[in-house]
């Protein structure tokens, strides 16, 4: 998992995931897009005050086949009430 530093990632195994509720965490959104193929990284960007992630972040996966399998069954999943958007 990434902390607040800019990394190169494949952008074609590469989702964005957006809707995420202030309480989920990286490792939640790790933990549930594991479900759905191997993850190179998880990126929520974060606030540069409040250090809390602005509701939306990218997942990086081994594959991009693994990353349009995420985008087809994790969309609208809920996290803590809220259905998130998963899209490539």
């Amino acid at each position: 998992m990434s902390g607040a530093r800019h990394w190169e990632q494949d952008k074609e195994a590469t989702v964005y995931v957006g809707n995420i509720d202030e309480r989920v965490t990286d490792s939640l959104v790790w933990e549930l897009m594991l479900q759905a193929g191997r993850i190179v990284n998880v990126h929520l960007p974060k606030d540069r005050v409040t250090q809390s992630h602005q509701g939306y972040g990218f997942v990086e996966f081994i594959s991009e086949e693994d990353a349009e399998y995420a985008a087809r069954v994790m969309n609208q999943v809920r996290l803590y009430g809220k259905p998130i958007r998963v899209n490539k």
